[in-house]
């Protein structure tokens, strides 16, 4: 009677609740990959440790830097990791947890004019040949010795210092989605003479890692042991 249009805001809210379904299915494979880095001796700036059993040994005591991306990049291409798009990679993670590093391209880019250009937009850009993405749903930390970090709950548990977070770095077919019947919304058929009404969305699918073993692995996930 007010004219509220509650069907559009129904639509909008069940598209949003399917998106960070979607996005929890995709994390979860991502977290499937063998190969894990962190920094040679926790808090080394330059020098990372890469495992390839699924599990990192280093409890990261460090921010993520521009010498972690250059080291994380140069294994991905001595591993022949095929790039994300055209010549780049691709690494999404947090926006704090990129603060460090986007404070350290400012100061290498401050002088130019296309440096100038990311900072008045706020552009996190390209670097060392990887795209960076900034997400802000799936929860920080989630370390090796995790017990309680739960992305369904938005359950988060930060690294012990909480000087970073995970970051994945990412090539080409890292990880697919099957589709059965993709996302759509359904309504029921109403009830209690018509006054019973109920609207949802729905979904056959699922999603899976690609190379599920180190030696084909395309991800490589910034991560610690605690």
């Amino acid at each position: 009677m007010a004219k509220h249009d509650v069907v559009s805001i129904i639509d909008k809210t069940l598209k949003d609740d399917a998106k960070k379904y979607f996005d929890i299915e995709a994390f979860l494979q991502f977290k499937n990959t063998m190969l894990r880095a962190g920094p040679q001796s926790g808090n080394s700036t330059t020098a990372i440790t890469l495992d390839t059993n699924g599990t990192c040994s280093t409890t990261n005591n460090v921010a993520l830097g521009t010498g972690h991306v250059k080291a994380i990049v140069d294994t991905m291409k001595e591993r022949n990791i095929p790039t994300a798009r055209g010549d780049d990679y691709g690494c999404i993670t947090h926006v704090t947890t990129l603060r460090t590093f986007k404070n350290s391209l400012e100061s290498i880019n401050q002088y130019t004019e296309t440096g100038l250009s990311h900072i008045y937009s706020g552009e996190v850009g390209r670097y060392e040949g990887t795209r960076f993405i900034e997400q802000n749903f799936i929860p920080k930390g989630g370390a090796a010795d995790s017990t309680t970090f739960d992305p369904w709950s938005s359950t988060a548990d930060a690294w012990n210092n909480g000087l970073s977070s995970w970051a994945f770095f990412f090539g080409a077919d890292r990880v697919a989605e099957a589709q059965c019947i993709p996302e759509e919304i359904r309504a029921s058929i109403p009830s209690d003479f018509g006054r019973s009404k109920a609207i949802a969305w729905y979904y056959l699918g699922g999603f899976g890692i690609v190379h599920d073993d180190a030696t084909n692995s395309r991800i490589v996930m910034w991560d610690s042991a605690a």
